[in-house]
């Protein structure tokens, strides 16, 4: 191979002659985002006792050496606020051309939004997440090898060859940096240094053909590539949803969701379990609509400012009017308003609430609604549920299908748990439709069992001939003891499905007229 360099005036006039010790040999990086240490530590201890993790990257770090760096930047890229890179000239070969073209692809991809609005700042899901993105992507290493770089050793050949010229460039600044010290020429020294340099040369050069080699094959492949990263960003996508919603629905509210043993048991578990994990779909959503409905009604019972008044609420009262503390000389006078509650005072628009009595649910579970309407039917009933302790209301979920055919489980507040709420949320009776052995347990339960004035919530997909008699002696009850009826009719198949509770509902819901998270969200303002 002809030698680029012969003399060392060569050397010295190449860009090699002002290399220094450390200067551009520096290691290069495999990770292509920037972390802080608080996120390294929190990183290190989700991976603990994550076998199944350590055996993917094991395996697939054989095959492509920066494939750790890989997971750990697609895990920061799911939880960081604002993912930060490091620059592509501190990246390693194999960084850059694979590593961060796959981090381009997921942080450009459609999914990436979802992903993020769903683990940003969130241990459980972020980690999960990522976890699935990185088993998906192992299972395809080879043909994403082959995809990116003509063969799976094309990447491995970089990466050496890499190494190499950052050695022999190591070895050549070293050299010349004895050369710039010697008072005296060293001809054996400066031999040397024309080999090195020559090497270095030489390498840099196999680098940049190998490099475009890998550049146009990923060009050329690039729809094969897109086509596994999309399967494994939407992977990754519909692993955080499932995840937010199990936590959401069965947590403790946490919005942190940290991937504690309570958490992890808790996924286990529902997704053994696929009537949880159906009903989970819908009560996440919920039960974050009443969270936020709770925030709204929190800022909202504060008061919005609309009007001035008099009075002596010193928390409402103008700045002028508490100026009047300032001086001595005007205290009398600020004393004198308060006494007479002549203060000038904001007035404000504050929600008025009803006294709001227990709730009972009664919950069709007839076989014509199995399946997803039973898993929203759940959902709205363990909302309820939730509605009634945050106000310190008792709250029973009676389960109905045929005659006789009838559950009710009673949960008073601060006495029920998690395993409580499931064990309700898994019974489906199955059968035939009957009205009245719901609504004579429901008036049982506020005659005998402690409910009183309670709100009752029927909820149904079907119509149910009611006797004339049971009719009047509904009304009497009613109106003895003073309890209110939503219904909901999941009517949406049939609009305007005749529902024999009518005259007795104080409000009717129908999912062809309403959508379902709409009718959720006016239960959470109305408190039901």
């Amino acid at each position: 191979m002809k030698q680029a360099y012969r003399t060392m005036d060569d050397v010295w006039n190449s860009p090699w002659g002002s290399l220094t010790s450390g200067s551009d040999t520096a290691p290069k990086t495999d990770r292509v985002l920037r972390s802080t240490k608080l996120e390294d530590s929190i990183y290190s201890d989700l991976r603990v006792d994550d076998s199944t993790m350590d055996e993917t990257e094991d395996a697939a770090s054989r095959k492509l050496r920066t494939f750790p760096a890989l997971s750990r930047d697609i895990f920061q890229s799911f939880y960081s606020l604002i993912p930060k890179r490091n620059n592509d000239e501190d990246l390693s070969a194999m960084a850059q051309k694979f590593n961060q073209k796959i981090l381009d692809h997921v942080t450009q991809g459609e999914d990436y939004p979802t992903i993020k609005s769903v683990c940003e700042g969130r241990e459980l899901p972020a980690y999960e997440s990522a976890s699935e993105f990185i088993a998906q992507t192992a299972g395809e290493l080879d043909s994403l090898l082959s995809d990116c770089g003509g063969n799976k050793g094309a990447l491995n050949t970089l990466d050496k060859l890499q190494q190499a010229e950052r050695k022999a460039q190591e070895d050549l600044a070293g050299m010349l940096d004895r050369l710039r010290q010697s008072k005296e020429r060293n001809e054996t020294l400066e031999q040397a240094a024309i080999a090195a340099a020559n090497q270095a040369e030489s390498k840099q050069r196999q680098v940049e053909a190998v490099s475009k080699q890998i550049d146009a094959t990923a060009v050329q492949n690039k729809d094969a590539i897109a086509a596994v990263l999309d399967r494994a960003t939407k992977a990754a996508a519909e692993k955080a949803e499932e995840v937010r919603s199990i936590v959401s629905a069965w947590g403790d509210g946490s919005a942190a969701m940290e991937r504690n043993p309570v958490n992890l048991e808790l996924l286990a578990h529902v997704r053994a379990n696929p009537h949880l994990k159906d009903i989970a779909r819908y009560l996440g959503r919920f039960r974050e609509m009443f969270a936020q409905g709770k925030r709204n009604a929190y800022a909202y019972g504060r008061g919005e400012k609309y009007s001035l008044e008099l009075g002596n609420c010193l928390d409402r009262a103008l700045t002028s009017e508490l100026a009047l503390l300032a001086s001595p000389l005007t205290v009398p006078l600020f004393l004198r308003k308060y006494q007479r509650r002549q203060i000038k005072q904001y007035q404000r628009r504050e929600p008025v609430y009803k006294g709001m009595g227990d709730i009972i649910c009664c919950l069709d579970e007839s076989g014509s609604s199995e399946g997803d309407p039973a898993a929203w039917g759940k959902a709205v009933a363990l909302t309820l549920l939730d509605i009634a302790a945050d106000g310190g209301r008792k709250f029973a979920l009676i389960h109905f299908a045929g005659p006789g055919n009838v559950r009710a489980d009673v949960f008073l507040p601060g006495q029920y748990t998690v395993t409580d709420k499931m064990a309700s949320a898994e019974v489906f009776l199955n059968g035939g439709t009957d009205f009245v052995t719901p609504m004579r347990s429901a008036v049982s339960l506020m005659e005998d069992g402690g409910f009183a004035k309670a709100d009752v919530v029927f909820l149904t997909d079907g119509e149910c001939e009611m006797s004339g008699s049971y009719v009047e002696e509904l009304r009497e009850k009613q109106a003895a003891l003073g309890f209110t009826v939503t219904g909901i009719l999941l009517d949406s198949e049939i609009p305007g499905m005749a529902f024999s509770l009518e005259p007795f509902c104080q409000k009717i819901y129908r999912t062809s007229e309403l959508m379902g998270d709409e009718i959720v969200r006016d239960i959470v303002n109305r408190r039901v």
